[in-house]
């Protein structure tokens, strides 16, 4: 009786696993990158996430979700989404957000750049190259150390989250027009912030300055969505060059490091942790880092760059935790409010950037298993 019990205690915990080891169905990716990506249209000018007034149409957390929904475009057989970020860039005269030199304001290029490649219009990206070519040559002199600088301005990429922002933009524009100057500026740039805050031992990125030399509850603080934005922003880096070129090479050496740092400490819940090192004291779910995680890594195993046998299963452990907090509307559930390090997320509260790592992610799965 007592080895009978055990069996039926035993079968019933496999039961309410999730089950990872089965092969996830492309269509069934679509389906769910589908209902994210209506819901979060539909709810555009909403707040989830106890903010008060919505988010201005250009500033980088909109920035984020196109950077998703036009991987998303690319797939839906459906030109309503392209159309709807092309009236929102309408709207907003193609311009770059408000601050010339901040790096989240650079964000909705990646957008224009990849409406201009759709509809072959030279005016959606000429404000955007006016701004980087100002910029390339009137470059900020500011230092990247925040710690004890009374004149400090965000107007190069000292914290990690600029990675995502603000580089992409410079590779897209080097590709479309072949300029030099963008691709350099870039280099040296992107070059100078890894310098600063990559930790060579744990090969994560510090979000700024102000984190190092920090314990929380004795671990080092890398902030997980922090180091998501820094993977997602070397992908969508890496998309815009020639594999076979030396910045490429530069770029996929710390893509390697971040990916097998990132397999050692995936939580067996399929998420990662929103303080990456301290994942018993963050328990909760975290939805936007985890999704650009799932995103990097099938990038890495479509490229041939990550081997699929080692890495298939963590990015299968991530997309069944992702499909399963997102709600039956749509809303995907346990997006990290805006911050710069771990804290808290909750199930009932979401955020714009979130939605646009979900599409990233689902687009790379899609792909994955569509082949």
């Amino acid at each position: 009786m007592r080895m009978l019990k055990f069996i039926m205690v035993a079968i019933a915990i496999c039961i309410a696993l999730p089950s990872f080891a089965q092969d996830i169905k492309p269509e069934e990716v679509k389906k769910e990158m589908k209902r994210v990506a209506d819901w979060q249209i539909e709810h555009f000018g909403d707040t989830y996430s106890g903010r008060k007034e919505p988010h201005h149409p250009l500033a980088w957390t909109n920035g984020a979700l196109y950077v998703g929904m036009v991987k998303w475009a690319d797939l839906a057989d459906d030109d309503t989404y392209w159309e709807w970020m092309k009236n929102i860039a309408i709207e907003n005269d193609w311009k770059l957000h408000e601050r010339m030199y901040h790096a989240d304001d650079h964000t909705v290029g990646q957008m224009y750049i990849e409406l201009y490649r759709k509809y072959g219009d030279k005016k959606m990206i000429a404000p955007t190259k006016e701004a980087l070519r100002y910029i390339k040559f009137h470059p900020a002199q500011t230092s990247l150390h925040w710690v004890g600088n009374k004149n400090y301005k965000h107007d190069r990429w000292s914290w990690c989250d600029a990675l995502f922002m603000s580089p992409p933009v410079w590779a897209k524009l080097y590709k479309e027009t072949g300029d030099k100057m963008y691709l350099d500026f870039m280099m040296k740039e992107f070059k100078a912030t890894t310098d600063f805050l990559f930790d060579k031992k744990e090969k994560l990125y510090y979000r700024d300055q102000s984190y190092m030399g920090k314990l929380d509850n004795g671990t080092k603080i890398f902030w997980g969505r922090g180091n998501g934005w820094v993977l997602a922003g070397l992908v969508n880096v890496m998309e815009e060059l020639d594999p076979a070129s030396k910045e490429y090479k530069y770029f996929l050496k710390i893509f390697k490091k971040m990916s097998a740092k990132l397999l050692e400490i995936q939580t067996e819940k399929g998420h990662w942790a929103m303080s990456l090192l301290g994942d018993e004291f963050y328990p909760t779910p975290e939805t936007s880092g985890t999704a650009f995680y799932a995103f990097g890594l099938a990038w890495g195993i479509n490229q041939g760059i990550l081997d699929k046998e080692k890495y298939e299963p963590a990015v299968k452990k991530a997309w069944s935790a992702l499909v399963s907090y997102v709600n039956e509307d749509g809303m995907l559930g346990y997006v990290q409010p805006i911050g710069a390090a771990p804290g808290k997320a909750w199930v009932d509260k979401t955020e714009v950037y979130g939605t646009g790592a979900f599409l990233s992610a689902g687009a790379e799965i899609y792909k994955m298993y569509k082949k």
